[in-house]
């Protein structure tokens, strides 16, 4: 590596291109600059939408994200990743196999994102024996209620919740939680169940909303936090997000 880059804490995102900037790479690469950090991209789809409007979703073919992500790691050290949408578990799991054997030490947040707000569906869960290897190579798994409930669709979510801590550490975002709405939940350690409250008290709906948790949470891993600090400040910096304005696209906070 050139020596000037040595100095720099690069972090990747591999997700698709929301034009409107809410969600995707665009926002995480945003996330990850307002952590000062430098975020590096891979683009697994191009989404034709939105803040409001979602139309149509352009995958990216698999050995062009794979060949995205190899040119990266020729150049710089990448300790974390975060990943968004991708085609399917099976695209994934290649995407995964090529980052252990790049760097067998990095650490992957997977946010499933399996429906768009919108309503557009990117796929389901239907080869359990891939999913179950995927959960394996992540580090979190970020999924919202919703996005819970669809990953096993004949389990309960206390059954599902239970299968992915087993296997990988869960941040379980409330958004969607109408019985306690905001309140999300920290899974690591198997089952060890970790509470996080909302912390501020007015907050406006946004597009892309858990893009920004997700890659909050592997930009404070980046920083080095501990597992629950890295939960907490990556809520409290989404609650800082859907508070910046009234609008359903946020602004960040740069130090």
């Amino acid at each position: 590596m050139h020596e000037n880059l040595k100095s720099v804490s690069y972090i990747l995102t591999i997700a698709g291109l929301d034009p409107s900037s809410g969600a995707g790479i665009t926002s995480d690469i945003k996330t990850f600059e307002a952590h000062n950090l430098y975020g590096l991209s891979v683009c697994t789809a191009v989404t034709v939408q939105n803040d409001i409007s979602f139309k149509e979703c352009i995958w990216i073919e698999k050995n062009s994200i794979l060949n995205q992500i190899e040119i990266l790691f020729d150049r710089f050290s990448i300790a974390v990743v975060k990943i968004g949408i991708v085609q399917s578990w099976e695209v994934l799991l290649a995407v995964l196999q090529t980052l252990r054997n790049r760097n067998p030490t990095v650490k992957i947040v997977l946010d499933p994102v399996l429906k768009a707000s919108a309503g557009f569906v990117f796929h389901h869960t239907e080869d359990f024996v891939v999913f179950e290897k995927v959960l394996f190579l992540c580090d979190f798994i970020t999924p919202n209620y919703e996005e819970i409930k669809e990953l096993f669709p004949e389990k309960t979510i206390e059954e599902t919740l239970e299968f992915i801590a087993q296997r990988t550490n869960i941040y379980l975002k409330g958004g969607h939680n109408f019985a306690k709405k905001g309140w999300d939940e920290l899974y690591h350690s198997k089952i060890v169940k970790f509470n996080i409250p909302p912390i501020a008290k007015s907050i406006f709906d946004k597009h892309g909303s858990g893009c920004v948790l997700s890659a909050a949470l592997a930009a404070n891993l980046a920083l080095e936090n501990s597992l629950e600090n890295a939960c907490m400040k990556a809520k409290s910096y989404t609650e800082q997000f859907l508070n910046s304005n009234s609008s359903l696209l946020g602004t960040h906070k740069y130090n």
